[in-house]
């Protein structure tokens, strides 16, 4: 027997994928400019797993997921689904892979049609995509209303019936119905209550073991991700600045930004205490991000190299950071 361990197998690739927006501002609109949404961002998702992405707000976590998604045109970059790149097909081509990739979005309130009612809602993706036939699809949503443990007589009912962990249940049911290969969930506990974001993510823990799903879990903060992420990826202000496997990411951070989000996790327990990392200063703008590290502003342990910008790279086993002097002492606590 060989000692060498096999490759994951990887069911998506972004290589240097980036989306800019034109922006315009003054009165006249005349004077534009360039919003770096998502700037060269490589990461590797595989197959079966549950990928966590994470950062501020306005740091490219959803366009970058929409591009995948192919709701936005990359401006420039490689998407690799299952070996073919997405971002090099045209409309009609990429029609075929929309049911492999499907999204849930972070509003249960606007992303269901309020004229339809549940089944006609579930059964969408299996009419346009034909996947089933018609005395296929009723009971195809029947058996999908009780995955997401909803009655099956709720299917005649219309979205304002329910409430927003219902209707979330809605959403996943709708995004599981055409048997895709990997779905991405865009902040898709943020709006409901704590106790539902708990049932709403054991339930897509439940069904990604159940249908061998793939999950781009979009989030704001770790906290969010911790129980349902294999790896986790941090970006901000349009660039990935560590990706981890959820171990390392939690028990040894690497970058500072990465130091910072987990000092924000909340501790229940009051008699601990942890040293809470303050970022200094507004985030940068995006249209305007800094030359080097784009970090450099805002880190407590700024450097001369961070003039310089910092380019992801493996430094650990497994553990890719941005930065030029990470962390790797493995017996240090973090900060």
């Amino acid at each position: 027997m060989s000692d060498t361990k096999a490759k994951p197998d990887v069911l998506l690739s972004l290589k240097g994928l980036s989306k800019y927006f034109n922006v315009s501002s003054g009165f006249l609109k005349g004077k534009s400019g360039t919003l770096k949404a998502v700037d060269n961002v490589s990461l590797d998702i595989y197959r079966g797993e549950a990928f966590g992405l994470v950062g501020e707000s306005g740091c490219g976590k959803t366009t970058l997921g929409k591009m995948i998604a192919g709701l936005y045109t990359p401006t420039s970059g490689q998407i690799f689904f299952d070996g073919t790149d997405l971002a090099s097909l045209r409309p009609r081509e990429r029609r075929h892979y929309c049911k492999d990739i499907q999204m849930i979005f972070q509003d249960p309130y606007s992303s269901l049609n309020p004229r339809m009612t549940v089944e006609e809602i579930i059964s969408e993706p299996m009419i346009v995509n034909k996947t089933h036939s018609g005395a296929e699809i009723s009971k195809r949503v029947d058996k999908l209303l009780s995955c997401v443990g909803l009655a099956t007589s709720y299917k005649n009912r219309y979205p304002h019936e329910f409430s927003g962990g219902q209707r979330q249940r809605i959403g996943i049911a709708r995004a599981i119905a055409v048997h895709p290969k990997l779905i991405i969930c865009d902040e898709a506990v943020s709006a409901l209550d704590v106790s539902i974001q708990a049932q709403i993510l054991n339930l897509l823990s439940d069904l990604k073991d159940e249908f061998g799903l793939t999950y781009l879990f979009i989030a704001h903060g770790l906290a969010a991700v911790k129980h349902i992420s294999d790896r986790i990826g941090v970006m901000y202000l349009g660039s990935m600045v560590e990706i981890a496997p959820k171990e390392a990411i939690y028990d040894h951070p690497l970058h500072p930004y990465t130091k910072a989000l987990i000092s924000a996790i909340p501790i229940m327990d009051p008699l601990k205490r942890k040293n809470r990392i303050l970022l200094k200063g507004d985030l940068p703008s995006p249209i305007d991000p800094p030359q080097g590290c784009r970090f450099a502003s805002r880190c407590y342990v700024a450097c001369p190299e961070s003039a310089e910008a910092q380019i992801l790279c493996q430094v650990l086993p497994n553990h890719q950071v941005a930065c030029a002097h990470p962390d790797t002492n493995p017996g240090a606590a973090p900060a």
